[in-house]
């Protein structure tokens, strides 16, 4: 099975993006034997991240696709997100712009949902020392976007995880091990769907 992840790079204050920092950690540690891990850093740009997720979806094919960004707000908290939203894009990227109309897809539905249950997925998982939550609101911000064109272009085989940043408490080695942890989970629920 080939899964896919990207994180992403620098932003406003965050020279070291965490989503980035978990997303190499995973790849040291790899998902065992049957998995097929390949890593992305996506910019925090909304034209040059959708060019990405097009490209990983029509040349790589994954299995499953998991998109790890870095949430300001959330201190100790992973975020598992069951949903991309495709219109509210106003706030600016890294370049200065913003998608015109402020939406994903001209075409695409108001919303998709991931076909991994998020919310069986958390009530399943704990990881110690860090609380994890369920939401169905990723942002409107590169996060949403880039999970909403996700969800699009891989018929709902994506997945959102949102990551606190770095601290003494939360390293990138920590963050590393939780997304081992929720992902291994969300192979077997992938496994079982292909029963």
């Amino acid at each position: 099975h080939l899964s896919f992840f990207s994180g992403f790079g620098p932003f406003r204050q965050y020279l070291v993006n965490s989503s980035w920092e978990a997303v190499k950690e995973l790849s040291k540690r790899g998902l065992g034997k049957n998995t097929d891990l390949h890593i992305m850093q996506l910019p925090v740009v909304y034209q040059k991240a959708k060019e990405q997720v097009f490209k990983i979806w029509t040349t790589l094919q994954p299995l499953l696709t998991v998109h790890v960004g870095l949430a300001s707000s959330a201190k100790a908290l992973i975020i598992l997100e069951q949903c991309g939203k495709n219109k509210g894009y106003q706030e600016m990227d890294a370049c200065g712009l913003h998608p015109e109309g402020g939406c994903c897809m001209l075409d695409g539905p108001e919303k998709i949902e991931s076909t991994i249950n998020m919310k069986s997925l958390w009530k399943n998982i704990s990881v110690e020392g860090i609380d994890i939550i369920f939401s169905r609101d990723a942002g409107r911000y590169i996060c949403d976007y880039t999970y909403y064109t996700s969800l699009y272009y891989g018929n709902g085989r994506a997945a959102f995880i949102h990551v606190p940043p770095l601290s003494k408490s939360v390293t990138a080695e920590f963050l590393g091990k939780a997304l081992q942890t929720i992902i291994l989970e969300m192979l077997k629920q992938c496994g079982k769907e292909r029963e």
